[in-house]
């Protein structure tokens, strides 16, 4: 039975994830990136982050399908400096180039501290917050940034330029407190957002994007077309810059409105940039200083007064950590049109999946 919300099921993760592993399998990626795949587009559904879930297995189906990402890229890694890693990614999928890189920027770490990877030649990567992860349970801070597709004016320009690239920042949590996970879009709202009002029919509120004139407007399909605003005006927008110099004129990738679309650019690879930054976070004060001093951070920002006694004080990244324990134990709700496009992508990579497995037990 559907429910108000459109849920027909809730899945498993575990079995959810060995669906959509077999489904990029079935498209010629090796079985070990298929479960990179999978695991970071649940993962992101986990945590609530729909709009870099299998809501996305479409495009990048379609773009292996079409060549323009490689199912078995020739990655290939060199180290310029020994804290620093330059990857070059063969036009592969983007989840299995970051894994890569965000690996180096980690062994680089801890070898000297910080360690930093620079990648070009990649695809979109999904949900920055998991590479974030990726450190954190390493024992590592860490910074994650990427570079996009335009669709952000660079502040005071009315026509795309920056993509709405992610801010991302992570370190791991004291004895008794929660890792700090900000994953934050540049733009006022993650273009994914707008996709997924578009797709659904749906208004999106005033405020969020202009129009190909540069009228604002509510209408997601007209807000698609046009361009995002960015967070804070000029403060958005330099944030984003910053991308683009550290994602991709460091790295040798495309840079300056030159990213490739995923959905639009059907004749070539995005060349897609990442910058990975991993340090130990007890570099200067040691490990027992640093959780001990976490803990009363977390504490004392906790204490303060708040404008609703109702609503308690969460750190960056806890709704999600909280939405992934509830989602991990009752199972990640899936729409009739979610089983529909499984059913397609599993039969276009020519195999038979079991949907109705898929469930809670």
């Amino acid at each position: 039975m559907q429910a108000k919300d459109g849920t027909i099921v809730h899945a498993d993760a575990a079995r959810l994830e060995a669906a959509v592993a077999g489904i990029f399998a079935g498209l010629d990626v090796p079985a070990q990136d298929a479960a990179t795949v999978a695991h970071y587009l649940v993962l992101a559904d986990l945590r609530g982050v729909g709009t870099h879930g299998i809501s996305r297995i479409p495009v990048y189906a379609d773009r292996l399908r079409r060549g323009l990402v490689r199912a078995r890229p020739d990655i290939r890694v060199s180290h310029p400096m020994p804290a620093a890693a330059h990857v070059d990614g063969d036009d592969g999928l983007g989840f299995v180039v970051a894994r890569r890189a965000m690996q180096e920027a980690i062994a680089a770490a801890e070898r000297c501290g910080i360690g930093m990877a620079g990648v070009r030649n990649s695809a979109h990567f999904g949900m920055a917050a998991a590479y974030l992860l990726e450190a954190i349970d390493a024992g590592h801070a860490a910074f994650v940034f990427t570079n996009a597709s335009p669709s952000m004016p660079v502040w005071g320009g009315r026509t795309p330029f920056l993509g709405t690239s992610p801010f991302a920042f992570g370190a791991p949590g004291g004895e008794g407190s929660p890792p700090i996970v900000l994953d934050m879009a540049t733009s006022v709202v993650a273009r994914g957002k707008i996709r997924r009002a578009m797709q659904a029919g749906e208004p999106i509120p005033a405020g969020w994007a202009l129009d190909i004139d540069g009228r604002e407007t509510t209408d997601a399909r007209r807000a698609y077309e046009g361009i995002v605003l960015p967070l804070g005006g000029p403060k958005g927008s330099g944030l984003s810059l910053m991308m683009e110099v550290l994602a991709g004129v460091m790295s040798g990738a495309a840079y300056g409105g030159k990213v490739g679309d995923q959905y639009r650019d059907l004749d070539r690879p995005q060349n897609v940039g990442h910058s990975f930054i991993a340090f130990r976070p007890s570099l200067f004060l040691g490990e027992d200083a640093y959780r001990t001093r976490m803990d009363d951070l977390v504490s004392r920002a906790r204490a303060c007064p708040r404008v609703d006694d109702d609503q308690p004080i969460l750190m960056p990244g806890e709704p999600e950590a909280n939405r992934m324990k509830t989602r991990l134990a009752e199972g990640i709700p899936l729409t009739a049109a979610d089983l529909a496009m499984l059913r397609e992508q599993a039969d276009l990579a020519g195999l038979s999946i079991d949907l109705d497995t898929l469930g809670k037990a």
